[in-house]
């Protein structure tokens, strides 16, 4: 990717933050400004060389930026990219890191005034842990990253941001918005709710007793419940539709354990283990 004079990251938590390392390490960008709310966020950024720059004025932050990164959560998203598209160069690209595309790109199309300078991006990267402290230079590498360009996407915009999360050690991924979100109902948004509901059942009594087999499988539960909320108010249709193919092989197992069926058992728990086996880590 060709280096950018200037690029602004709007939130420099984890994925910001561990974008801000990975484009100083890649020596993609002559600035890096990072924009957000909170000074005391900013001045951990700015510690870890996230950041060149640090501002809590979004029209001053992307005034002479060439690419711009929105990772704030995604009830802002959309909110954040037409005032950057707004208040930004002419020429600069905007892209964010949002785990909803649907909401986000409709609205972007409908509401920014010049929306092919956007294209979504979700990079299939992270961890329940927030925090520029948590950031990661190598957070990408051999990562997914998907994005969403949409009928208003200029092609050098898709171009431009695909270079960025090359450079950066991804792999890209191009499906329309509608997709992404069915697709990561099923392998992000599920799996979070699966773990919160396996540890809000659990009695606090047996935590004595939890091993790696538990604590595996409840990880993503420590994630901000707000944060998660506002992604499962965006894609609740996919949504729901993973739920309920889950909950039909949980009705399937529970048959055959009530009927001490065990060959059947062993089926569905061998179907379970070929699906997993395909992943292949």
């Amino acid at each position: 990717m060709p280096t950018q004079k200037n690029i602004a990251i709007i939130g420099v938590g984890l994925i910001g933050g561990s974008i801000g390392l990975a484009v100083q390490q890649h020596r993609l960008a002559i600035e890096i400004v990072g924009i957000g709310r909170r000074k005391a966020t900013l001045d951990k950024a700015l510690a870890r060389g996230a950041i060149t720059r640090a501002t809590t004025d979004l029209a001053d932050g992307v005034a002479k930026a060439d690419l711009v990164i929105v990772c704030t959560p995604v009830a802002q998203i959309v909110e954040h990219v037409c005032q950057v598209l707004a208040a930004a160069p002419a020429h600069a690209i905007v892209t964010d890191a949002g785990s909803t595309k649907g909401a986000i790109c409709g609205g972007i199309a409908s509401q920014a005034a010049d929306p092919g300078r956007f294209v979504g991006s979700h990079p299939l990267a992270g961890d329940h842990r927030t925090g520029p402290e948590n950031a990661r230079v190598d957070l990408f590498d051999e990562k997914t990253v998907v994005m969403t360009p949409d009928a208003s996407t200029t092609i050098h915009t898709t171009t431009q941001v695909e270079a960025l999360w090359c450079s950066l050690g991804a792999r890209v991924v191009k499906v329309s918005p509608g997709e992404h979100d069915q697709g990561v109902a099923s392998t992000s948004h599920l799996p979070h709710l699966v773990a919160a509901a396996l540890a809000e059942s659990t009695p606090e009594q047996w935590l004595s007793l939890a091993a790696t087999g538990w604590a595996d499988t409840t990880r993503v539960a420590a994630g901000d419940p707000g944060l998660w909320t506002q992604i499962f108010s965006q894609n609740t249709p996919p949504l729901l539709a993973a739920l309920d193919r889950m909950i039909s092989c949980l009705e399937q197992v529970r048959t055959s354990l009530v009927a001490a069926d065990w060959a059947q058992t062993e089926q569905h728990l061998a179907q379970a283990k070929r699906i997993r086996d395909a992943l292949g880590n």
